[in-house]
């Protein structure tokens, strides 16, 4: 396969991931967690997509598009293994939705790095909440869920709490 293919069904992987974890929160009150900002593609989506909620975006430094930058507020800055625990400490367990793509190139590395953060992503769940991540993570309380149709097996995970 080659690396577009890999490109395209990540993306549409991710697009239909998100749109079912934002349904399926809609009702819920809490933040939504951005995880890595990228460009801003995911954080624009959601943007669009997800009403009577705050989205806060967790990033190094932003370098995002400009139409896809969250307010200075809205946006948590440092190194995630130090953001994600003092976001618990500010939030509690409140969060609706988590979205995470913070692994680059290297699936090794990236996994690596899922086993690392993800008992600090677990326990900002609210309890219903979603977790959505183009990596495998390594929840101990969290249900994986079956991909909503136009998802590719592989290229995108969901979580429940």
């Amino acid at each position: 396969m080659s690396r577009l293919d890999l490109f395209i069904d990540r993306m549409v992987s991710q697009r239909a991931c998100l749109d079912f974890a934002i349904a399926q929160t809609a009702a819920m009150p809490g933040p939504v967690f951005e995880l890595g900002l990228g460009n801003g593609r995911t954080y624009h989506h959601m943007r669009e997509k997800i009403e009577g909620r705050d989205i806060y975006v967790f990033e190094r430094a932003i370098a995002s598009h400009p139409d896809s930058t969250p307010a200075a507020e809205f946006a948590l800055l440092g190194d995630v293994m130090e953001t994600l625990p003092a976001a618990l400490e500010r939030f509690g367990p409140t969060a609706s939705l988590i979205h995470a793509d913070l692994g680059g190139h290297n699936r090794a590395k990236n996994d690596a790095f899922a086993r690392r953060v993800s008992p600090l992503i677990e326990p900002l769940l609210a309890e219903g909440g979603l977790m959505v991540s183009s990596d495998r993570m390594y929840f101990e309380g969290l249900q994986e869920l079956p991909l909503p149709e136009g998802a590719v097996e592989g290229r995108c995970f969901i979580y429940r709490k």
